[in-house]
């Protein structure tokens, strides 16, 4: 064999080695597109901002849809949208179940540390007796309130419960009107009562905003309506389950992200309350939670296989 044809051989080789490594490579990156589902919730709407701009930078291509909780999770079912962080147990624990049935949820756990929803009140209601559901309905207490109780929105996985628990009686709430409106409207009755200390008796969860302005107290729940454990809560991320077996560096990033409820509250005060845009709420709570971010992005990397911190760090201008 001449040294020409062994060079020609060799330049040959050298270049489908390289093909069939870059071919790997390719394959081995997850495709960019990322759906997530948010309902009209501020919550979830800033867990996806700050994980959609996480990923961008990562080099995916996220995108949102707006949508409901019951329709998310049919969505998911569908693989019409991949992600969600809004799953809210055991509020939604009926949506939740007759999906999970189907094979089709990835339920990479809690997003959320101390969520909890439940009846609230005004402390100065508390600090006049009312310290728990069975107190409501005592005379002395029925007349402060009206024998109102507001709410948020028909069809909510709370109006359900809270309809159920006047259909049953439940803490007397039998001859109890439920007032369920969006929760803005509820919200303001809520600052409209307690601006001129009146009593008022509503549904109220943390996180969120209300119970940074607003100094409340949720009363015990020893009928367990809201749940066992006094309407503590799980806010779980979902993932589509096909989509979490074919990204699995994406499906790590998304279940290494907790919040903190009073995190959470902070950036539904931000965005909601304060009418911020949602991309700069996310970037400040990012440059000012680096620490937090670096632990989300443990073991992750970029799409091409680059350790993600750094490439965030710089993307973010991180301190930490």
């Amino acid at each position: 064999m001449s040294l020409s044809h062994r060079a020609n051989r060799l330049i040959v080789g050298a270049l489908a080695s390289a093909s069939l490594s870059l071919s790997g490579s390719v394959f081995a990156q997850e495709d960019p597109a990322i759906t997530f589902s948010a309902p009209p919730w501020p919550g979830v709407t800033m867990k996806t901002e700050i994980a959609s701009q996480l990923f961008e930078a990562l080099g995916y291509q996220p995108s949102t849809k707006q949508l409901g909780a019951q329709i998310s999770y049919e969505a998911l079912n569908l693989g019409e949208v991949d992600a969600f962080f809004g799953a809210w147990l055991p509020a939604q624990q009926g949506m939740y179940d007759t999906v999970n049935a189907k094979g089709s949820l990835a339920d990479l756990g809690n997003n959320v540390d101390g969520a909890r929803m439940g009846f609230a009140v005004p402390r100065y209601v508390a600090e006049a007796g009312v310290s728990s559901a069975r107190d409501i309905d005592k005379p002395e207490f029925a007349e402060k309130f009206g024998r109102e109780m507001f709410s948020i929105e028909p069809g909510s996985a709370t109006s359900d419960i809270l309809n159920g628990a006047v259909a049953d009686d439940t803490y007397g709430m039998g001859d109890w009107n439920l007032r369920e409106a969006s929760t803005p409207a509820m919200l303001s009755a809520v600052d409209n009562a307690t601006s001129n200390k009146e009593w008022i008796l509503f549904y109220g969860w943390t996180p969120h905003w209300m119970n940074i302005e607003y100094d409340i107290v949720y009363l015990d729940d020893p009928e367990n309506l809201f749940g066992p454990g006094g309407g503590s809560s799980d806010v779980r991320t979902l993932l589509n389950s096909d989509f979490a077996d074919s990204h699995p560096n994406a499906r790590k990033l998304l279940d290494q992200m907790v919040f903190s409820a009073d995190d959470q509250s902070q950036l539904i005060l931000d965005f909601s309350y304060k009418e911020r845009d949602a991309d700069k709420v996310a970037v400040e709570w990012m440059q000012n939670n680096a620490d937090k971010l670096k632990a989300y992005l443990d073991g992750v990397t970029t799409r091409d296989g680059e350790p993600a911190w750094p490439v965030v760090q710089k993307a973010f201008d991180l301190k930490s």
